[in-house]
């Protein structure tokens, strides 16, 4: 059995290979959505236990629509995992949003199409959640990642929408200027439905969204492309690296935000009929709302 972790980071190999991480252990951990992205590498930093997930596995071998989202934050909270940290890169739509700028968004609009596992509760019989996510990102978690990021010295942008797309194809113009007509602010891949999830598990979440290029909308710019995206967001390694250094020093362990209870109130099936297999295969994610019951 692995040992007990607060705090999991998501996101690239990159983002644990930093010298002050030290006492490093790998659990392969089985899941009952399959295994996750990768092996889970836990490590020391600034004197807390943390628990690191590459979200497209070592050497980026998933696509967006691949990940396996609910194993990867299945096996997350099964650890113990109460705090995620996650890193993203992230396209621009507007102006004052450029790139090597970090975002820190407060909001999330799903345009994915394919499945990929939206929710621990959509196939599973005997048991039927509608959890809130009006705030999709932990308020509380956002704010100390945004001081964190801007202590790094990353220019940092508190809030903003970031509408999640399904790839792995990059947008046409007419559907970058859609979106940002809509109001949205940066554009990605990954993080639907992976916030979706950490709050059903009752796991306060948050990003830093590191701003690679102005995605193809921006006429005195050249469109996206992957070279450019690896090409920037390498040269924000270091403050991404700093910045969860410092987000963990941080941290309280021990704090209680409301997306550590956001499955009160969730409940649709009469507890009378809640079937005993599906809390079998729940396991962690519910555990708390029904021991609470008893």
């Amino acid at each position: 059995m692995a040992e007990t972790v607060q705090i999991g980071v998501i996101g690239g190999s990159g983002l644990y290979r930093m010298p002050e991480i030290h006492d490093i252990t790998t659990h392969k951990i089985e899941t009952p959505y399959g295994m996750p992205s990768a092996d889970i590498t836990i490590g020391t930093l600034r004197g807390k236990r943390v628990a690191f997930l590459p979200r497209h596995g070592v050497g980026h071998i998933y696509s967006p629509s691949k990940v396996p989202y609910r194993a990867n934050i299945y096996a997350l909270k099964s650890l113990g995992v109460r705090f995620i940290l996650a890193v993203n890169a992230c396209g621009s739509l507007r102006e004052d949003y450029a790139p090597g700028h970090i975002v820190i968004p407060d909001q999330l609009v799903d345009f994915t199409k394919a499945d990929r596992g939206r929710s621990f509760f959509e196939d599973t019989k005997g048991l039927v959640m509608h959890v809130g996510v009006a705030d999709p990102f932990s308020n509380e978690l956002s704010e100390l990642l945004a001081d964190s990021a801007a202590k790094a010295g990353g220019t940092v942008h508190r809030g903003g929408s970031l509408v999640i797309i399904e790839g792995p194809r990059f947008s046409t113009r007419g559907e970058s200027e859609i979106y940002r007509r809509w109001g949205c602010d940066i554009i990605g891949m990954t993080s639907c439905p992976e916030a979706f999830l950490a709050r059903e598990a009752e796991i306060a979440y948050a990003t830093m969204a590191h701003v690679t290029d102005y995605d193809v909308w921006h006429s005195t710019e050249e469109p996206v492309s992957t070279a450019a995206v690896v090409e920037t967001f390498q040269r924000n390694l270091r403050i991404a690296q700093q910045a969860l250094a410092e987000a963990v020093e941080a941290l309280d362990e021990t704090a209680v935000w409301p997306a550590h209870t956001g499955l009160d109130g969730a409940l649709m099936t009469d507890r009378d009929h809640v079937s005993q297999e599906a809390l079998r295969r729940l396991g962690p994610i519910t555990a708390r709302l029904f021991a609470a019951a008893k």
